[in-house]
């Protein structure tokens, strides 16, 4: 390798053409960039203390021996963004110098010819810099001065633009300008072949242009050690079709989220976004017994999975109509789950029908635990390594086993749950509302219903002030009334006649054209029928849009039978089984105190349980997060998390780590009167969220 400082422009005299290979993103930086670039030329211009300005390194190597060219051809590995930036400077600046009644000392014609083009040349070899794929034209139509190519590309054209534009506007004189970018130094750094690894120099660069994504680093990492034709085969057969499926890569990253989803596929375990990279390093190690090729067809593979479910472009209606009900509740954590379904369903492993079911049940598990408000901690890792329960001989029977089994926070709420919570569950500020009240109202419906274009309507108005007619109907606690109730199921439906029907009494809204009783829609069907809307009809029309919601959302069928071949859980004998009367501490006033706290800690979330035991009582959910032993005028309670990792602002935490009590944790706090819950549970809450980040 050799690396020697030196001038841009002379960096750019004489007949050479750089190329960007094809495995190089394609050029992006935005106008902030192009800015900076253009503030650091203009300072240089006017300063004249400024004797040289360092804009970066710029490496490459030369294409190969057997590249026949009477041009030296260069492989850019790093630096064609400034490459390409610094070129649409001199094509700016050239055309300026052209349209100005400016005398200048240097021409278009010499900026053309000592920098943008080889002079005696033709054709592509004409051109010093040659883009990637869809920056190429562009460059070069702008280069030749030509119309641009119907199919452009907007970032070169709108950078040269900015240049060009900020150029004319400048009070500074063109022949300073031109100094400006004659104070540019870089450091060239040419490759040696046959002794330098381009792929480990280039990911130890530190560029100072934009951050390379994951995507790009990958996509280096398959094609640069390939030569030229391989390159060139395996980008325009599998790697390009599958940028142009993620929409050209404007959004890196969703390609990262989908290497990451892929890596969780194959390796089973989810690598942190930013280490993708990485980790695909080690998986190509891992997997030497195939060829780049191969891991690039299963890359593509699975990348037309991916836009499948992203982008929900499923030829087969039936799927896709599952995958955009899926999408609605933005669960991409369900995506490497997901990307192996798909995977043995083109494979055909699985019959479209149960493929469909096992997507309608996935649909039901994310709802049902957002409607139960089940913590999402972990649904990552669940759909990660669900499929490892899944024996594929008995596909659909054991991967309703699988679901069925999960447990504590991982759990598929059943009908009891799901419907108490979506009696209760404040619907109106639910992120899911919309697909909420569109599956309710087209549930075995074949004419559907757009319920876009119909709004929320609040039954009992939102208004705290009610008119005396709702306060009448509602009786005389009232405002208590409007307060529990306005934002559940119960009384919410969809209107396109939100503005007539406003605050009226509800027999007003019942009666008049548009309204409750003259409404086609299935979620108002028997509201033309009531004589009065008060607590009890909320309570019920919410009550029968649950029931409803367990047909929608169903809860998987599957005998106790056969899910107990499934349950892998081993039972290790009979434990002894204690109760409160092993407590006797407990009675009195420590007995309520308890009874309290217990209440409180249960609350946190449905999945937590209480176990007696004999030194203490337990309160856990995979793992246990706060004990409690009973003592004559205090609970004791240990909290299971290091003493370093609380919150205590009220300073009642005690490190007990070293002193060999009887609990789970190092963090003790005692309990001996209802004042004190308030900052009990403040703490326990903390050591219940920290075994859920755990697991």
């Amino acid at each position: 390798m050799k690396a020697v400082e030196t001038n841009l422009l002379k960096f750019l005299q004489g007949t050479k053409q750089f190329i960007i290979p094809i495995y190089q993103r394609k050029y992006s930086w935005t106008i902030n960039q192009c800015r900076q670039l253009w503030n650091d030329i203009v300072r240089a211009a006017e300063d004249e203390k400024v004797k040289g300005h360092f804009v970066g390194s710029i490496v490459y190597i030369e294409r190969g021996l057997y590249q026949i060219s009477s041009v030296p051809q260069l492989l850019v590995i790093d630096g064609q963004q400034r490459m390409t930036t610094l070129t649409l400077f001199l094509l700016a600046l050239g055309k300026a110098i052209e349209g100005s009644e400016q005398v200048c000392d240097i021409t278009k014609k010499k900026i053309m010819n000592y920098f943008l083009v080889n002079n005696d040349e033709e054709g592509e070899q004409r051109h010093k810099l040659i883009l990637t794929k869809s920056d190429k034209d562009t460059l070069i139509s702008l280069t030749a001065d030509k119309k641009l190519p119907d199919e452009y590309s907007q970032r070169v054209y709108e950078n040269y633009m900015f240049f060009l534009e900020a150029i004319q506007k400048i009070e500074v004189d063109l022949n300073k300008l031109f100094q400006g970018i004659s104070k540019l130094i870089v450091v060239d750094i040419s490759l040696d072949r046959d002794h330098d690894n381009p792929q480990l120099i280039f990911e130890s660069l530190n560029s100072t242009g934009l951050d390379l994504s994951q995507a790009d680093l990958i996509r280096n990492f398959v094609l640069m050690k390939l030569e030229p034709k391989e390159q060139t085969d395996l980008y325009t057969d599998y790697w390009y079709p599958m940028e142009k499926s993620f929409g050209n890569l404007n959004d890196s990253n969703l390609f990262d989220r989908f290497m990451r989803d892929y890596l969780t596929v194959k390796q089973g375990k989810i690598p942190n976004i930013q280490d993708v990279y990485a980790v695909f390093k080690d998986h190509v190690y891992q997997q030497s017994e195939h060829t780049v090729t191969e891991i690039v067809e299963d890359i593509y593979r699975f990348s037309k999975y991916f836009v499948k479910l992203a982008f929900q472009t499923e030829k087969d209606k039936d799927i896709n109509q599952v995958l955009n009900d899926i999408n609605a509740l933005k669960v991409d954590v369900s995506y490497p789950f997901l990307l192996e379904l798909y995977e043995d369903y083109e494979q055909q492993k699985l019959p479209k029908e149960d493929f469909i079911k096992i997507l309608r049940m996935v649909e039901s598990y994310v709802f049902r635990r957002s409607i139960c408000g089940v913590p999402t901690n972990s649904l990552n890792k669940t759909f990660a390594s669900i499929s490892k329960e899944v024996d594929k001989d008995q596909y659909l029977e054991s991967t309703i086993a699988a679901f069925v089994l999960q447990d504590s926070h991982r759990r598929f709420p059943k009908d009891e749950e799901f419907i108490q919570e979506s009696v209760i569950k404040d619907v109106y500020n639910f992120r899911s509302r919309n697909y909420l009240l569109r599956k309710l109202e087209n549930f075995n419906r074949k004419e559907i219903v757009d319920i876009e274009s119909y709004t929320i309507e609040h039954i009992m108005p939102q208004n705290p002030n009610l008119s005396s007619e709702w306060r009448q109907e509602l009786g005389a606690d009232w405002e208590e009334v409007q307060k529990k109730y306005l934002h559940i199921l119960g009384n919410l439906t969809l209107t396109r006649y939100n503005s007539e029907l406003s605050d009226k009494p509800f027999i007003e809204k019942r009666d008049m054209e548009g309204g409750f009783g003259d409404s086609p829609l299935r979620l108002n069907k028997g509201m033309g029928k009531l004589g009065a809307w008060n607590e009890v009809e909320i309570n019920k029309r919410a009550r029968l849009l649950a029931e409803q919601s367990v047909q929608v959302w169903e809860y998987p069928s599957i005998s106790d039978e056969i899910l107990s071949k499934y349950n892998k859980k081993v039972t290790k004998g009979e434990s002894a089984t204690y109760t409160i009367a092993d407590h006797p501490e407990l009675q009195g006033e420590m007995l309520e105190l308890f009874e309290e706290l217990r209440k409180r800690i249960c609350n946190l979330d449905s999945s937590v349980r209480m176990e007696y035991k004999k030194p203490y009582i337990a309160f856990k959910t995979t793992t246990i997060f706060v004990d409690i032993v009973p003592q004559k005028s205090r609970l004791r309670l240990s909290l299971n998390m290091a003493f370093d990792e609380i919150n205590d602002p009220q300073g009642i935490c005690k490190d007990v780590s070293k002193l060999g009590l009887r609990g789970n944790g190092d963090v003790e706090i005692g309990l001996s009167s209802m004042d004190e819950i308030e900052n009990a549970m403040f703490l326990i809450k903390q050591s219940f969220e920290k075994q859920l980040d755990d697991e």
